[in-house]
């Protein structure tokens, strides 16, 4: 009998991704996990390096489409838990990733599927009571949400926070001008973001959802490290990065001077409306509407990345002092 065959299978999608491939290394990496499960990973093309180098850890690799249920029955077919992320941006479509996750939860219901980990987000338009109302690659995953909890199927619901990746060199760099480091977001600089490095932390708290089931059913497991203002952002990177970060400042940006950057990216209107709510709802009505993050954090225990953690990990970051 091989070691794969008394452990219960864990299909991961997104294998080669930032969130799948977060929890691979760290159900790998842990004895306790890694005991009692084994991998299948689910990614577009089993035969890319990415997925190869899964191969050589131990991860068997299958591919499979959310679009396609006979492909997801596949994936599932055996396997006692699956966790599951859909990517709406590839689309730009609430409906197609709305029935990609009414897929995933049709056929783990089919196939007797013991615990289905959706990476799922709140509900804005029902969290501002109405006021934003274009968020929709939250609304997207709140809604599947609100499908799995209707078809019985055992579940817990994992809601990422802000991503740390999102903030080096991208809205948080030197100014073209005289070269200080300028942090600039459409939002007061007192506001609450819950920050999270989805890179190195989705599998831990993936993991502990695994190993505590009977506790985490039905509940929504909020993935973040802490709650940072844009203040605090900054001063943080001013200690880690004295050099670099001298005169660092926050730049509150209007919502058209916002929107008018993303115009520059090429994105379309609905999209740069749709970021802007993003930003406005932690001020105005908190990410998770104003949720603790304790119960998560008894669920993980220590060691999840802190602001400063990333600040020093960062690639863009890594040459300054």
């Amino acid at each position: 009998m091989s070691s794969h065959e008394h452990k219960k299978i864990l299909v991961v999608f997104g294998a080669t991704g930032l969130q799948g491939g977060s929890i691979v290394n760290e159900v790998l990496g842990d004895p306790k996990a890694s005991s009692q499960f084994s991998i299948r990973g689910v990614t577009r093309d089993p035969t890319k390096p990415a997925a190869k180098a899964l191969t050589a850890k131990g991860v068997e690799c299958v591919a499979a489409d959310f679009d396609e249920k006979a492909s997801l029955r596949r994936a599932l077919q055996g396997a006692y838990a699956a966790y599951a992320v859909t990517n709406f941006w590839e689309k730009f479509s609430a409906e197609v990733e709305v029935q990609q996750g009414k897929n995933v939860a049709d056929v783990a219901k089919e196939v007797g599927l013991q615990h289905l980990i959706w990476s799922s987000l709140p509900n804005v338009t029902k969290l501002s009571g109405g006021v934003l109302s274009k968020v929709a690659h939250f609304d997207s995953k709140a809604n599947v949400e609100a499908y799995i909890r209707s078809t019985g199927v055992p579940a817990t619901f994992f809601m990422p926070g802000f991503y740390m990746s999102n903030i080096p060199g991208k809205s948080f760099g030197p100014d073209q001008e005289n070269g200080t480091y300028r942090l600039a977001l459409a939002m007061p600089a007192n506001s609450p973001i819950p920050l999270f490095d989805a890179g190195s932390d989705t599998g831990k708290f993936v993991k502990a959802i695994l190993l505590n089931r009977e506790n985490c059913l039905g509940k929504n497991i909020l993935g973040a490290t802490d709650y940072y203002t844009p203040e605090q952002i900054v001063e943080q990177f001013k200690e880690v990065k004295p050099k670099a970060g001298e005169g660092a400042t926050f730049a509150e940006l209007p919502p058209q001077v916002f929107k008018g950057f993303l115009a520059q990216q090429g994105m379309p209107e609905p999209v740069q409306e749709e970021m802007l709510q993003n930003m406005q709802l932690m001020p105005r009505f908190g990410y998770y509407g104003g949720a603790s993050l304790k119960e998560s954090h008894e669920l993980v225990g220590s060691g999840l990345t802190t602001w400063k953690d990333f600040i020093l990990r960062a690639t863009v970051w890594m040459e300054l002092d």
